[in-house]
């Protein structure tokens, strides 16, 4: 595939992938933001603080979008171009952040943070696809690590302006601001494509312009059901509920619907050859396998199980989407993720991510909370002292990037979590009164960041090393898709490590009710999660090892059974 922006000068190239990386980063700030404004969410869709369990779809909601159709996405930036790919998530990602803020019940909040989850997840590979596309193997160590550190820098600010937004206004702000920055970042990405083809003025695609236009506009006035509208008795007709207190099925909301399915039948000739070259079956049951994975561990209630409930119909679902993928795999003449990208260097990169996840989700969440148990009884001040790690991770994922390409991908992510894993081991020590020395803690928290930070570009460096060009999307978001597994599934399995053995510390309290012995127990809890994280992090950096210190020559491979573009060059950039 010749992506247009790849034969394009250098300068509009590397100004795309800036862009780009800022769009990361808003949506890896969308990630937590969540936590600090997750009750007055609640509170906005009739949820009280007593029915917390009630709320988890709008975490695993975002979760479910982010890394359900990553595959796909990446598929498709291989087989378009990545411009295209990364406005169409833009756009997703807009949409999705104006239905969240606009919502009033739990479906439309949790509908709306599945489409930000969408949008935000696929700038992730278009954007690691880029830097595979702009520079050679061996190259790619520096440009891995300003991504990197771009995107864990929205991790750390997005908390942040979340605090000062909450501060002066409500949650839905913090939305809305995310619709303002998400048409900002849309407009520097469309004015870094450089020149294209007219686009396309035939009559049908100016209706489903015109359509998708009046159906957005329609949607959004339902579901702000403005009371000057409402309330009137002629033109508050449309607004009348029909189901329910729905403010999607009432006649208003309907005729959106219908207006958005009028110009998705429109345009289906154009972009259903696309996914059917994508291979949409494949996408479907991937999409299945890792969609029953998040719902099941997202949804569990550690302090019971690890899989609850609903894991018990989704895991089997989950193992059989996997089966029918394997099968599907072997047949299919261009399968979603082409054969031969999972093996070898890209393998061992991706269980590296895996292993990287977990250890990173035992301090994200961990270390909170044993400031809480023994430092601070406040969630936002608890919180703060998991900056210094943060503001970590971006400085050594930048020192990463320069460091692969003189020493290679294999020494450096294998030193840096190393130095993870030993920080975690000494965290995991930590007592009622180790928070209360702030600088020991603190060189402490910065080692592990750094460390943390220190393995993101080589072990991207190595997932593409060995993925032809025309597989970089995929091959990207497979990186992605690993680590949000490992934080996800580490997560679960690690708290109920931790929480069972704080049952079992309570139980051998003489006195059930001394608060001192309780946060005691609490405290093992936090330090068995935290060890876990530490094994984590060095089987990883055992495995790293094995990345390599030198790059093969740069060359041009082909996968077999990739799918050829769609179209040539030319036609692929109309109607944009």
């Amino acid at each position: 595939m010749t992506d247009p922006l790849v034969t394009a000068a250098p300068g509009p190239r590397r100004a795309l992938l800036a862009v780009a990386s800022v769009a990361v980063a808003l949506a890896a700030a969308d990630i937590y933001i969540v936590v600090l404004a997750l009750t007055d969410m609640m509170a906005g869709v009739g949820i009280g603080i007593e029915a917390l369990q009630e709320a988890t779809p709008i975490i695993s909601g975002f979760l479910l979008g982010y890394v359900a159709a990553l595959p796909l996405i990446g598929h498709l930036s291989d087989l378009l171009d990545r411009q295209r790919i990364l406005l169409a998530c833009l756009a997703i990602f807009v949409v999705g952040s104006a239905v969240t803020a606009l919502a009033v019940d739990l479906p439309v909040l949790v509908g709306g943070r599945v489409l930000q989850g969408l949008g935000g997840g696929g700038l992730v590979p278009a954007t690691l696809a880029l830097v595979a596309d702009l520079w050679p193997v061996g190259r790619r160590g520096t440009p891995f690590g300003v991504v990197g550190a771009v995107q864990e820098l929205g991790s750390v600010l997005g908390p942040l302006l979340g605090a000062a937004i909450l501060a002066w206004s409500g949650w839905r702000a913090i939305f809305w601001a995310n619709v303002a920055a998400g048409i900002i970042l849309y407009a520097a990405v469309l004015s870094c494509g450089g020149r294209r083809t007219p686009g396309d003025r035939r009559p049908s695609s100016v209706g489903a312009a015109t359509s998708a236009v009046l159906g957005l506009g329609l949607g959004g006035l339902a579901l702000a059901a403005p009371e000057r509208l409402v309330t009137d008795v002629t033109l508050g007709v449309p607004f009348i509920p029909l189901v329910g207190q729905s403010r999607v099925l009432t006649p208003i909301g309907l005729v959106a619907l219908g207006l958005l399915a009028v110009a998705a039948g429109v345009t289906a000739r154009r972009w259903w050859p696309v996914l059917r070259r994508a291979d949409l079956l494949g996408a479907v049951l991937v999409a299945v396998a890792l969609g029953a994975l998040v719902l099941t561990f997202a949804s569990s209630d550690p302090e019971r199980e690890v899989v609850g409930p609903i894991g018990v119909v989704l895991l089997p679902v989950g193992v059989l989407a996997v089966v029918v993928l394997a099968w599907w795999h072997r047949r299919a003449p261009a399968p979603l993720i082409p054969r031969g990208v999972v093996h070898g260097l890209g393998l061992r990169a991706q269980v590296v991510s895996l292993l990287v996840g977990a250890a990173l989700v035992a301090v994200v969440v961990d270390v909170p909370l044993l400031a809480r148990l023994t430092l601070t009884r406040d969630e936002t001040g608890a919180a703060l002292v998991l900056v210094r790690f943060l503001l970590a991770v971006p400085v050594g994922a930048l020192l990463g990037g320069l460091a692969t390409r003189r020493f290679g991908d294999g020494p450096v992510a294998a030193t840096g979590l190393t130095l993870a894993g030993a920080g975690m081991v000494a965290m995991s020590r930590w007592g009622p009164h180790s928070l209360d020395e702030a600088v020991g803690a603190s060189v402490v928290l910065v080692v592990v960041g750094l460390g943390m930070g220190l393995a993101i570009a080589p072990v991207n460096d190595a997932a593409l090393a060995d993925a032809p060009a025309s597989a970089h999307g995929v091959a990207s978001a497979l990186v992605v898709v690993a680590r949000m597994v490992g934080m996800i599934v580490g997560l679960a399995l690690l708290t109920s490590l931790g929480l069972h053995r704080y049952y079992a510390a309570v139980r051998r309290l003489p006195d059930p009710f001394d608060t001192d012995a309780l946060i005691g127990a609490g405290v093992v809890q936090v330090q068995t999660v935290l060890f876990g994280g530490a094994v984590a992090a060095l089987v990883a950096a055992a495995l790293c090892l094995t990345l390599g210190t030198t790059r093969p020559p740069p060359r041009e491979r082909s996968v077999r059974t990739q799918a050829p573009p769609v179209g040539p060059p030319r036609a692929r950039w109309r109607g944009r």
